[in-house]
């Protein structure tokens, strides 16, 4: 028999909210109390010294390191699921749809905001049966003697026994319904890029292989006006006019170039009309060659119609990080510096292999974007590769390879996730890695809020203190940093 839980636990739901430091919920304590579950309160700091000092944004990577359960609401025209899992696991969202014989996808902020008002939450707890709602749990946790359980309050973990734990199943479905994340990074680079894309395509689409991989494809080829960029890249006589040329063969992309330099990001000085204006005044030769490139790449692929719910768009998240990049960089001791125009690149095309995965496998796209949804605290790269057999880093690699683009960006874009990578142009990759962590600990960007290991920050003999604030001061820019994204998202 369901127990119907006290304090008002079933008068609706919520989302997480921003990361605030939050006691146990009184409901919570409540709800434990009336089922005669004996429990002690710990932080997840308390349980994890080695990340004493951080601060709350990274409670999701602490509940992963502990073994620690969460919970999340699933729901489709039938009602509402609660699965409690454990948090160092993805949520298979295929085997529980199987099991419940439904197409489950997770609950909307929208739909769960009330509850978390309410009762003061930051996260849905890892208690079983919420609400009286139905309830799976995943059987990797009846494996712990002590089991640690997120109680939807900043820091704090509820410790409970096996006893207790069991008690407090009643008639919960245990099952096994996850893929410990271990297991998914230990398989994330078995094959070689070219093996995982060919697998990929024999599993999931209708066409077929041919002699030359991107024959079967049938990718577009890369645009001329990139074409003639590169060439001029390597040019040693190359001039202003040159570039200028070039830009303006494509009007929009004139238009967008113009647009880029003149946003009030640059503080330029009077009116910005042409090409040459752009370079002169505000943005220089090496930046604006490099813009463009990568602004006629984003248009060789159409942006998918709909995506992972949450998301920043394409173009948004892409300004973010080239912005971010041109931060680091600036940080970094001119002795050790990078080059600011690879880098700068590198940037705005980081997530180029999100449009090859929308524009290859449309049908897998969409389970994925679904599964990202149910495992924010899961990197995307893992998903990918657990759904489809191939990320977007060995999609958008293997085509920047295939395009004769500079080695420094397809190292940079297959190796981003690779805090370890090395060798040459590796600080390209490196700085992605931080970028991309540093603005999603601020909620920019689809994965986990992670913490930049002191090593990467080591090795591109970059200060941490410099590069949050760097992050900061972009964060202060946002404003006009979206009015240029939105025009290019038009």
């Amino acid at each position: 028999m369901k127990t119907e839980s006290p304090a008002g636990f079933n008068s609706g739901w919520a989302c997480r909210r921003e990361d605030v430091i939050l006691p146990v919920s009184t409901s919570v304590k409540q709800l434990l109390e009336t089922q005669n579950v004996a429990y002690t309160i710990s932080s997840s700091l308390a349980t994890n010294t080695e990340f004493e000092g951080y601060s709350s944004v990274l409670h999701g990577q602490r509940l992963r390191l502990v073994g620690a359960a969460k919970s999340l609401i699933l729901h489709d025209a039938q009602g509402r699921i609660q699965v409690v899992m454990p948090a160092n696991c993805m949520l298979d969202l295929g085997a529980v749809n199987r099991i419940q014989a439904r197409e489950l996808i997770v609950a909307t902020d929208g739909e769960l905001q009330p509850f978390f008002d309410k009762h003061k939450l930051q996260s849905i707890p890892a208690l079983p049966r919420l609400a009286g709602v139905p309830t799976l749990v995943d059987s990797r946790l009846l494996d712990q003697q002590t089991i640690l359980l997120d109680s939807g309050s900043g820091d704090d973990l509820i410790e409970v026994g096996q006893a207790d734990f069991q008690a407090m199943l009643g008639d919960a479905t245990v099952c096994d319904i996850c893929v410990p994340i271990a297991e998914l990074e230990a398989m994330a680079d078995g094959d070689s890029d070219e093996e995982a894309i060919v697998g990929a395509v024999k599993n999931f689409t209708t066409l077929r292989i041919k002699q030359r991989l991107e024959e079967t494809l049938e990718l577009p080829p890369l645009p001329e006006t990139a074409q003639r960029i590169i060439k001029l890249r390597v040019d040693p006589n190359a001039d202003i006019s040159d570039l200028a040329n070039i830009v303006e063969l494509d009007p929009s992309l004139a238009a967008q170039v113009v647009s880029w330099a003149s946003s009030p990001y640059y503080s330029a000085p009077g009116k910005i009309k042409s090409i040459h204006d752009a370079v002169v005044r505000v943005l220089g030769f090496d930046m604006v060659l490099n813009l463009a490139l990568g602004l006629a790449l984003g248009k060789t692929m159409n942006l998918p119609k709909e995506g992972p719910r949450g998301a920043a768009p394409y173009w948004q998240h892409a300004v973010y990080t080239a912005a971010t990049v041109e931060g680091l960089v600036t940080s970094i001791p001119r002795e050790h510096r990078p080059g600011f125009g690879m880098a700068y690149l590198s940037g705005l095309l980081f997530n180029f292999g999100y449009l090859v995965l929308a524009e290859i496998f449309p049908p897998q796209f969409q389970t994925i974007c679904r599964y990202m949804e149910a495992n924010t605290h899961v990197p995307t790269h893992l998903i990918e590769k657990h759904v489809l057999g191939v990320s977007r880093e060995q999609l958008s690699g293997w085509l920047m390879k295939l395009w004769n683009m500079p080695e420094e960006v397809v190292v940079a874009l297959r190796q981003q996730n690779n805090a370890d990578c090395q060798g040459e142009h590796s600080e390209y990759a490196k700085l992605l890695f931080v970028a991309q962590r540093l603005l999603q600990q601020k909620g920019i960007g689809q994965g986990p809020k992670l913490d930049v290991p002191d090593s990467v920050f080591r090795q591109l003999h970059l200060d941490a203190e410099k590069a949050y604030q760097t992050v900061d001061n972009i964060l202060s820019s946002s404003d006009d940093l979206d009015n240029i994204s939105q025009q290019l998202n038009s």
